[in-house]
Formats: structure tokens, C-alpha cells, sequence
């Protein structure tokens, strides 16, 4: 497997769980299933370093290669998060789950609107490719869908965009979560 220019090595699904560790919160992965565009990946990357995700899960093959275009088109951001690039998905969201993590697909259709969603504790976001989304092997493996809520007359936002607006609303519900615990906690010690 040839990686980017400015990537160290690869990544396992257990090394990203171990960075969650560290930083001593609840596992954020994103999975990205058949992203095939360099500026897309690229920008899901740059995405995921922002909303402080742990790691990024991809397909070896059927999907963007770790190239110069995609660290180019992540600002940097491919070689500072962890990115595992795996054989199948299918094994990964087997393992995520076993490890008590929540799946959550990404999908126009998707069961609940992603601001009326609790997507606080341990959880990984399912992506789909451009125009396929998110394969039908996985999207029977998630534990939920959700769905951007979409005022205008297009239907959806491309994968990079979509994404990025998921990962940032995960982050909010997370930021307030840990401040409503920290508030609490000071209120215990102040009593």
C-alpha cells in the first residue's frame, strides 16, 4: 500500500480506539464507504482533523487512493489524523459494535433529522460514495440513519459537504454534553 507523501504508516481500528483513549473521550470515527474523488476524501479528512475526530476508516480498494491529491485537498489534515485503510467495512463495523460503538449511516433517506438526533457517546459516521452512498452490506449493519433536513430545491449536498456538517453537529452535542458535566460537577464541589 503506497501512502502520501507526509503519512508515517497506517492505522488500525484499535489504534484509533486507543487515541480516543488518550484523550480520554468517547470513540468519533468516520468510515468512509466508496469515495472514489481525491477532493472529496481530501476534504472529509480536513473535516475530520477539525471536528476532532479519532480516526478515519477507508477502503483500500474502490475508493480514493492516500495520494498527493488527497493531502493536497485535506490542507495537511491527512497527516495529522489517523487513517486506517482496511480490505472490507463490513469486518470493521463488526468490530466497532463488539467494542460497544455506535454506527450511524449518513443517508438521504435517513430515519431521523440529524438536529433531532442524540449523537453524543461512542459512535462512528457511515459516508457513501458520490452517487451510490452507503452500500446496502453496510447500511444493514447500522444502528440508525440519519438525514440532513433540506429546506431548498436540491436534495442533497455532495459527501464531503454533507459530512462536514454531521461531523461539526457531533462535535457541538459533544462540547455541550462536556459542559453540562463540568457544570455539574463544579455544582457538587460548590455544595
Amino acid at each position: 500500500m503506497e501512502l502520501a507523501e507526509g503519512r508515517e504508516r497506517s492505522y488500525s481500528i484499535e489504534d484509533i480506539l486507543n487515541e480516543a483513549r488518550a484523550r480520554n473521550e468517547a470513540p468519533f470515527v468516520l468510515i468512509v464507504d466508496g469515495v472514489e474523488d481525491p477532493q472529496n476524501l481530501g476534504a472529509l479528512l480536513r473535516s475530520a482533523d477539525g471536528a476532532g475526530v479519532h480516526g478515519v476508516v477507508v477502503r483500500e480498494r474502490r475508493a480514493a487512493p492516500l495520494s498527493g491529491a488527497v493531502m493536497k485537498a485535506s490542507a495537511g489534515a491527512a497527516a495529522h489524523v489517523p487513517i486506517a485503510q482496511v480490505p472490507g467495512l463490513p469486518a470493521v463495523v463488526e468490530e466497532l459494535i463488539k467494542k460497544g460503538v455506535w454506527i450511524v449511516a449518513a443517508v438521504e433517506n435517513g430515519k431521523e433529522s440529524l438536529f433531532e438526533a442524540d449523537l453524543t457517546g461512542p459512535i462512528a459516521v457511515v459516508v457513501g460514495g458520490e452517487g451510490k452512498g452507503v452500500s446496502p452490506l453496510i447500511l444493514k449493519r447500522c444502528d440508525r440513519t440519519v438525514r440532513l433536513p433540506m429546506k431548498g430545491k436540491v436534495e442533497s449536498l455532495n459527501v464531503a459537504a454533507s459530512a462536514s456538517i454531521i461531523l461539526f453537529e457531533i462535535l457541538r452535542q459533544r462540547t455541550i454534553q462536556a459542559s453540562s458535566s463540568q457544570h455539574s460537577a463544579q455544582k457538587k464541589v460548590d455544595s
